[in-house]
């Protein structure tokens, strides 16, 4: 791995928990449910306003933690299809600090090698906010380093909704059997096409779901839920939750030698 003592400093405990991981465990592809941003500002007395700007320097921090780690993919879920349904100005203010964030880091995507691909219903955004995201795509699409994938207006069930609404159109023009229909076929056509399922699946602030988040690609995931506020993640936390699944044994449904392997030897 490259770039460790920018990751963490010789000497400091994120360093020691660094050092000390396996980097053939390392997952291939993390995905974050950002949760927290309002707790963060009410137990400070403070505007939400204040605690997703605050949500903005943690994105910032975990991007570069990732690219650096040389993680293959990072996803975060920023903005789901029911999010619409908050106050209009808290949406408003989402979408403000969205093209902020853009605006700013652009050209540390270009200068650090990291691919960006919005996914989810991007067409019903406004125009600007497409226009911008439209811009990080184009200038960094050469890019070979980290694909960061920010989920915007985006839920795993109108994924799937618009999966079916493809399947229908291509079969009734005759280029789609339901032979053809397969895991490759589904995986082709998700918003997430090209890239690797999630390996590991973060939620901050100790809420225990999924909230409708990529729902087919984290079949296989390993799930770390953590009590940490969105705005308190650090690279430190980030470390934590991939020592965690460093640790842990995947079998994809099969058996590992010396492993337990069906439900009730596990539970014994």
């Amino acid at each position: 791995m490259k770039d460790l003592d920018r990751l963490a400093a010789p000497g400091t405990p994120e360093r020691e928990l660094l050092d000390r991981l396996p980097s053939s465990s390392l997952p291939r592809h993390v995905a974050i449910i950002m949760d927290g941003n309002g707790r963060w500002a009410r137990q400070r007395g403070l505007p939400r306003v204040e605690g997703h700007r605050a949500g903005i320097r943690a994105v910032r921090d975990t991007v570069e933690a990732a690219a650096r780690l040389e993680v293959e993919a990072l996803t975060l879920y920023a903005f789901s299809t029911e999010n619409w349904k908050r106050p209009r100005w808290e949406v408003r203010t989402l979408m403000a600090l969205l093209k902020e964030y853009l605006a700013k880091e652009l050209r540390t995507m270009v200068d650090n090698n990291i691919r960006f691909r919005p996914i989810g219903r991007i067409s019903e955004l406004e125009p600007e906010i497409q226009d911008g995201l439209a811009r990080a795509v184009e200038a960094t699409d050469a890019n070979t380093g980290l694909t960061f994938q920010i989920a915007l207006n985006y839920s795993g069930r109108t994924e799937l909704v618009d999966l079916v609404r493809t399947a229908v159109s291509h079969a009734r023009t005759g280029q789609l059997t339901a032979e053809g229909v397969d895991d490759g076929w589904v995986g082709a056509h998700l918003a997430t096409a090209g890239v690797s399922d999630p390996d590991l699946l973060i939620r901050t602030s100790g809420e225990l779901r999924v909230s409708n988040f990529l729902l087919w690609q984290i079949a296989y995931a390993e799930l770390y839920f953590t009590p940490v506020l969105w705005p308190d993640f650090t690279t430190r936390d980030l470390l934590l939750a991939v020592a965690e699944f460093a640790r842990r044994e995947r079998r994809y449904g099969g058996v590992v030698e010396g492993g337990h392997d069906d439900p009730e030897e596990a539970a014994e």
